[in-house]
């Protein structure tokens, strides 16, 4: 396993934990962590010594989506550049031949709360946030949130949170079936490794098995959606509005920054 320089990997009885270091930035998502997320759980799908995997967030946060201060400065073409590697980044996850539960310790927005939706298990403490609130910037989800919503949540629910942006807290996802549990803050970590440690220790091939057959009970033509939403999304980034309200949305997290 690699070094990284915005994540950490340790794997103990065959369960490994992804942990997201850029707690300053609540974890935000930049070009070097979205390489790296990529390389580490590639990495682990190949590895014969790992059962199961646990993906959580340093400090406050589990994952509030991209950096936006880059976000907002790409060219049309890194930001072409950047939503390709997404695909991919999104995709080792999802795809993974092992199981991945996501300890989601606080807000998971945007590109994070996408990656929750590409986890199989998700636990989440009780002041754990989700939501996709692209729409605020004019923009979309560009991850598969507009598809793996639907999926997970049904259309409805899919369409109240991604049309109104807001930010709801991980506890009304239960009922919806996307958060399988909420726990204490203290018990969040315990919780999860407790469950990937059970599912570790079950033989390999029945597990792997039982992953693919859930995902394609529910997969219906992903990848057609998911070039759809790029498409659209690629069009609002480059519009006048979305590069406005982009960089609006940019100078105003650097002012409040400086002033916390």
């Amino acid at each position: 396993m690699g070094t990284y320089q915005t994540l950490t990997v340790e794997t103990h009885d065959r369960v490994a934990v992804v942990t997201f270091r850029r707690a300053d930035q609540l974890n935000a998502m930049n070009r070097l962590m979205q390489g790296e997320i990529t390389e580490a759980f590639e990495a682990l799908s190949a590895d014969a010594g790992v059962g199961a995997i646990v993906v959580t967030g340093e400090g406050r946060g589990f994952m509030a989506g991209a950096d936006i201060k880059e976000y907002a400065a790409q060219t049309a073409a890194e930001f072409d550049t950047f939503q390709a590697a997404g695909t991919r980044m999104y995709a080792a996850i999802e795809d993974n031949r092992k199981p991945v539960i996501a300890a989601v310790n606080g807000f998971a927005l945007g590109g994070g709360m996408e990656l929750v939706l590409c986890c199989d298990i998700v636990i989440a403490n009780q002041y754990a946030k989700l939501g996709l609130p692209e729409i605020k910037l004019g923009l979309i989800p560009g991850g598969g949130g507009t598809q793996r919503s639907v999926a997970k949540l049904g259309r409805n629910r899919a369409n109240l949170l991604l049309m109104t942006g807001a930010i709801v807290p991980a506890s009304e996802f239960v009922g919806a079936g996307l958060v399988n549990e909420i726990v204490e803050v203290e018990k969040l970590m315990p919780r999860a490794l407790e469950l990937a440690g059970m599912i570790a220790a079950e033989p390999v091939a029945a597990i792997e098995g039982l992953k693919a057959l859930t995902a394609h009970a529910v997969s219906g033509d992903l990848g057609e959606g998911l070039a759809m939403e790029r498409n659209i999304l690629g069009g609002l980034y480059r519009s006048e509005t979305g590069q406005r309200r982009v960089k609006e949305f940019a100078e105003r997290s650097a002012v409040k920054k400086a002033g916390s």
